[in-house]
């Protein structure tokens, strides 16, 4: 599902909202999650999930086209754990 999809269900799914306004509503709680990772917070959504940061450190890599060594630099990287809710509803037998 893309974030335009999103929009649109939600909004098929509340007529009494403008279109605009579920766009505002879709476009903040992202804003929201992303500001927090940002910050280094962990966003967790009950039932869904939890967002957090990983700190990755510095490292020698390997391209693997010229088999030449790299320097890799540290970074930050976005993890999504899914929650206990989120995985028993994808792993139901119906």
């Amino acid at each position: 599902m893309t974030k335009s999809e999103l929009i649109s269900r939600i909004a098929d799914l509340n007529p009494h909202l403008y279109l605009r306004d579920v766009e505002k509503i879709v476009e903040t709680f992202f804003e929201e999650i992303s500001g927090a990772l940002e910050r280094g917070d962990r966003v967790e959504l009950r039932g869904f999930g939890a967002f957090s940061v990983k700190e990755r450190d510095a490292r020698t890599g390997r391209n693997p086209r010229t088999g030449e060594t790299v320097q890799v630099s540290a970074k930050r990287l976005p993890f999504f754990k899914t929650g206990k809710a989120l995985r028993d509803r994808l792993n139901t037998d119906e």
